[in-house]
């Protein structure tokens, strides 16, 4: 007789670029595999704010502009310098935001920015 496989729900979240570099740090480097340091090391590289406002950047741009989360992430992740930089990772098309919210998150997004 065959046993049921016992299947496990396994909740996905999106994370920043800055959030797996502040786990991996909190990891300590001396325990991460291979793999983990170089993720850490990509992590540093591309990082373009810190855990925090990242995180903050967000939240902002959930509420206040009213997108999903995996978009915020996303866009976060990469920090847009411009409104035509924006719009690309708003280009699905399946709604369509004013050009001056577009304006106000790239203002938002560069006074987050690492300098």
């Amino acid at each position: 007789m065959l046993e049921k496989a016992e299947t496990e729900k396994v909740k996905e979240k999106s994370l920043t670029i800055p959030r797996v570099k502040r786990l991996l740090e909190g990891l300590g480097e001396e325990k991460l595999d291979q793999f983990q340091r170089r993720v850490l090391d990509y992590a540093s590289k591309f990082s373009k704010v810190d855990a925090d406002a990242a995180e903050m950047l967000i939240e902002k741009l959930v509420k206040e502009f009213g997108l999903e989360e995996t978009e915020a992430v996303q866009i976060v992740n990469c920090m847009p310098g411009t409104v035509e930089e924006l719009r690309v990772f708003l280009g699905g098309g399946r709604k369509i935001i004013e050009t001056s919210k577009l304006e106000a998150m790239v203002k938002l997004l560069n006074e987050h920015r690492l300098k």
